[in-house]
């Protein structure tokens, strides 16, 4: 089943096996084997089915664009273009509103911090004992009795304005 040809000074073997009803071709050697180009094809011209009138009319309305539908895109665009600047517009503002935000907290963080620091420098100079006595000796006040003190639970840190007198029970 082999056979053995000589082509250009190089050595092939063909064999062909056979194999559940295929044959199969392999080549076997050193030399590069020489492509074979198929015979060029002619070209044929594939034959259009001849259309109608009624088809080329239809065609051509299709692919026309009339004043309206010009008119109509036109708007869109336009539409589409107020939009986009729009969103851009509010987009913008948003930024800044909240850099100034950012800006205010700040300030207000720096406002408390001074604030608070002025509290503590204050309360560290007033003299407790002084103001007492001041109180009892020179007004006339007097220390409050258990039952003259009413006690109540606050929220939150703030202070309280008293419009009227406390109630006695």
């Amino acid at each position: 089943m082999a056979k053995i040809e000589r082509m250009d000074g190089a050595m092939r073997s063909q064999n062909r096996k056979t194999q559940s009803g295929r044959v199969y071709t392999y080549v076997d050697g050193t030399a590069v084997r020489k492509l074979q180009t198929a015979p060029a094809k002619s070209p044929q011209k594939k034959q259009r089915p001849q259309t109608s009138t009624r088809t080329k009319q239809n065609r051509e309305r299709a692919l026309s664009m009339n004043f309206g539908y010009v008119t109509f895109l036109t708007v869109a665009a336009v539409a589409s273009v107020l939009m986009c600047v729009n969103f851009l517009q509010l987009q913008a503002k948003g930024t800044k509103l909240q850099k100034e935000v950012t800006t205010l907290e700040t300030q207000l963080n720096a406002a408390i911090l001074e604030n608070n620091s002025d509290y503590n420098r204050i309360m560290t100079n007033v003299d407790m004992e002084h103001v007492k006595d001041v109180a009892m000796n020179e007004l006339g006040m007097v220390q409050a009795k258990k039952s003259q003190i009413i006690t109540y639970k606050m929220d939150d840190n703030d202070y309280v304005r008293q419009y009227s007198e406390i109630p006695s029970e």
